[in-house]
């Protein structure tokens, strides 16, 4: 049995203790970054630090290769620095690719193959030659070379090390070539090569497509070699090379595929490691070699590959749990979950030539619609000071773009798939005391701009419909819209957005002292109610009538009602178009069943449409026992812990309990879908220690940890959050909370706010076989919600507590806050 504190756990201010319990834990053993290397899970599973722009890893020819490398018989191509991880759509980044030969047959350099699809013939691998953990990558080709990767931030190191002797016998002469491409082959224009005769640096550019997203950029690279006696280099164009060229400007060729072309350089032996330094820059080649050698500057392999797993360490380190009974595969995947949530966004300060700025820039944004929900809430929690520079970096965005974004990457405007997400972000970290650096009155103009004003290309900022929204209260299916421009698709799934959104700029209006617009904002966050039509059925393909009735559906700018069939985006409809193209539904990724519970700031009012807390939770159930939706999918997340809005917050554990690890295991194919830059990563965080957030408000929901103990420091008070289950059971049976203390006091809230883990509160969790009669269940311990609860037991006073809350972003006008608190909750 092994108890793990942070400062103050269970050995209780015993600096002894804590020191014995490091001796024997450490928390990247139990990180394995290859969940989700395959069946989709689209992960970056290389070397890298923590919000890195440095990512290095071998990269396949698998069809689901977005992360770069794959578990799933695809052949190795290349071994790049530039990746993200998680996403969906067109393969990420992938740029520059080495690829390593023993030695090309007869000593002729046209005799290895250059060109990224004759060489894959070269790159099959084990799986069981795989190996990585935070900070470093390994991999054994079956020609016989063994690759090991680490990196800094903008740097990255590679070890290749030989056979002494190449497939045909002779005396190997390795060969390491550098190519001008990327995953998804979408240079553009002219690339550019150039090796130094001398010293074997390689040097270039070319400029790509992003991913998911419009227009390009231009990356530039260095390359430098230690460990083994130059015997000559040159260029590649194609199925040839010369070592007598040293420069190439290469076109794309006009065959829609990318001309192959690059450099390499071949050594005089293979009997020892050669080392190969390898950076990037989005400014020039000499920035791109100035990260080399001021990050490496002595090529030392086992001082890089330290100070990265060092640098993961650190960021793992605010939340341990006790060991005691549980399963290492759910430890495993508990802790690599978290480590997920730090592979994106990243930190590209000093690399964006768009704008000049004293200001962090983040980039790798993908995409906010996804983050907002759980992503970058956990890291609100571990990390908040990388928060603060992400929301410094989107408002500075703003500043010089005009939008805040809701998608971005590799410099580019990244697709819009709703609403203007960002103001979720901001709000979030709004309420929750971010502030290091952040003008909030920047960013409150930043979220103003979203609900006002229409862009003219809203496919990738902002809003559209504006004039529609204003008018009408809602986005009608088949807008008349002339002043901006998108795919005219997801009108019900944008209305439901937008309303949240308005909600989440009350949050900060009302915190910045601003209350006519925090009145204006929440009057349009109840938007939503105008497309509910009471009396819409739901009825299967085949007839059957689901047995509910009130759905939300599209309407036409004259108020008549049009229709989809709510189960139509669901997990079990496998025909419908529901993303961001032009046949797309009025949904986006989600069904009308699915987004009908999209109402996160007014659970009361949407719960009384629905006919009251038991038939809510009926239709809860309904969703999830016929799989209408997908915990695969990011907008499912929420709908696991609804239930808490119901009075059932024991059906959310039991939820949450089922997810995990039905659909979330430790292994290769062990997640659901797509981490998106680790949205599902942190779902699995959040749900273990069983407190997940409702975003954009300081909620979160208590459900039963997986561990008998979690202890989270707050990395900037110092003070360390307890939650102990009393009774835990790590076979699961003991899920439902039966009585609860919060600082040795009774708590019978079903929710937290933000201040538990700033302040460091102690919560005790009592938990039993089966669901308790009271705890969580009185309306007065219901999480708060714009309109007033109806249905349940006792009297109506959660108003009161809203009020308080408010009180304190009103810098004590209480009276004020009050009044608002009567306004939202309902008089």
């Amino acid at each position: 049995m092994i108890m793990i504190p942070v400062l103050v756990a269970l050995c209780w201010l015993s600096l002894a203790c804590w020191a014995e319990a490091q001796d024997v834990f450490d928390v990247l053993s139990y990180v394995d970054p290859l969940i989700g290397a395959s069946n989709g899970g689209n992960v970056f599973p290389g070397a890298s630090l923590p919000y890195g722009m440095a990512k290095a890893v071998a990269d396949t020819n698998s069809t689901s290769n977005q992360g770069g490398f794959t578990l799933d018989g695809a052949v190795v191509t290349g071994f790049s620095i530039m990746h993200d991880s998680g996403t969906g759509g067109n393969p990420s980044l992938g740029n520059f690719a080495l690829f390593p030969y023993t030695n090309c047959p007869g000593g002729d350099v046209d005799q290895c193959a250059f060109p990224k699809k004759t060489r894959a013939r070269f790159g099959a691998f084990s799986n069981s030659s795989v190996s990585a953990k935070p900070g470093t990558f390994g991999i054994t080709l079956n020609s016989g070379i063994r690759s090991e990767m680490t990196t800094t931030h903008h740097a990255a190191l590679f070890k290749f090390e030989f056979p002494t002797t190449g497939a045909d016998g002779e005396v190997a002469q390795p060969l390491i070539l550098q190519d001008l491409t990327d995953l998804a082959d979408s240079r553009q224009d002219n690339g550019t090569v150039s090796v130094d005769a001398t010293t074997g640096r390689i040097t270039g550019s070319a400029r790509f497509l992003p991913s998911f997203g419009g227009g390009n950029f231009v990356l530039y690279f260095c390359t430098d070699f230690s460990g083994a006696e130059i015997l000559d280099n040159g260029i590649f164009v194609n199925s040839r090379a010369s070592a007598s060229v040293k420069n190439l400007t290469i076109s794309r060729s006009i065959n829609g595929y990318p001309l192959p072309g690059g450099a390499f350089v071949r050594f005089k032996s293979g009997t020892e490691p050669i080392l190969v330094r390898t950076a990037t820059s989005f400014i020039s080649a000499s920035q791109a070699c100035a990260h080399a050698e001021n990050e490496i500057p002595k090529f030392d392999f086992t001082a890089v590959s330290t100070a990265a797993t060092e640098a993961w360490r650190a960021k793992m380190s605010p939340i341990q749990v006790s060991t005691t009974g549980v399963n290492q595969s759910t430890l495993i995947n508990f802790y690599s979950g978290i480590y997920r949530t730090m592979i994106n966004p990243q930190n590209y300060t000093g690399e964006n030539p768009l704008w000049s700025s004293s200001e962090p820039y983040f980039d790798s944004f993908y995409c906010i619609w996804d983050l907002f929900r759980s992503q970058l809430p956990f890291l609100t929690i571990i990390d908040p000071a990388a928060v603060a520079e992400m929301i410094r970096s989107l408002i500075d965005t703003y500043r010089h773009v005009g939008w805040l974004p809701d998608c971005r990457m590799s410099l580019n405007k990244g697709y819009t798939q709703g609403g203007s997400n960002a103001d979720n972000v901001l709000a979030d970290a709004f309420l929750k005391g971010i502030k290091e650096g952040i003008d909030w009155n920047d960013g409150y103009a930043a979220v103003v701009k979203d609900a006002e004003v229409e862009p003219y290309d809203w496919c990738c900022e902002g809003r559209g419909g504006l004039d529609s929204w204003k008018a009408l209260g809602y986005i009608p299916v088949q807008d008349f819209d002339y002043k901006g421009f998108g795919t005219m698709t997801r009108s019900i799934s944008r209305t439901l957005e937008y309303s949240y959104n308005d909600f989440c700029i009350s949050q900060i209006a009302g915190g910045l002292g601003k209350t006519a617009d925090q009145e204006k904002y929440i009057e349009s966050s109840g938007n939503w109610q105008n497309l509910y039509k009471a009396d819409q059925r739901s009825y299967w393909w085949d007839g059957t009538d689901t047995g509910f009735v009130g759905f939300f559906e599209p309407r036409f700018l004259n108020k008549t009602w049009g229709y989809q069939n709510p189960l139509n985006c669901s997990n079990l409809d496998t025909y419908s178009s529901c993303s961001l193209q032009n046949t797309g539904r009025e949904t986006f990724e989600s069904s009308i069943w699915e987004y009908g519970f999209f109402v996160p700031h007014d659970q009361a009012t949407l719960q009384t449409l629905y006919g009251g807390p038991a038939s809510f939770v009926r239709r809860l159930d309904y969703l999830h026992d016929r799989n209408i939706t997908y915990i695969g999918n990011e907008p499912s997340f929420l709908t696991v812990f609804q239930y808490h809005y119901a009075g059932r917050p024991a059906l959310s554990a039991k939820r949450s309990h089922f997810y995990i690890p039905s659909f979330f295991s430790p292994t290769p194919a062990g997640l659901p879908g797509n981490d998106d830059s680790g949205a599902m990563g942190s779902f699995v965080a959040f749900a273990m220690i069983g407190l997940f957030p409702n975003p954009g408000q300081d909620v979160y929901l208590i459900t039963p940890p997986f561990f008998a103990h979690v202890n989270i420091t707050h990395p900037q008070t110092l003070k360390t959050a307890s939650v102990k289950t009393l009774n835990f059971d790590p076979s699961y049976t003991n899920i439902y909370i039966q009585n609860a203390t919060l600082d040795g006091k009774p708590y019978t809230k079903s929710w937290l706010d933000h201040s538990f883990f700033t302040e460091g509160k102690q919560l005790v969790l009592t938990v039993g076989r089966n669901e308790s009669a009271t705890w969580g269940r009185h309306v007065d311990d219901l999480p708060p919600s714009l309109g007033k609860y109806a249905g349940f037991n006792g009297t109506f006073s959660a108003k009161r507590a809203m009020g308080a809350r408010g009180a304190r972003s009103y810098k004590g006008n209480f009276a004020a806050a009050a009044a608002v608190g009567d306004q939202m909750w309902g008089s």
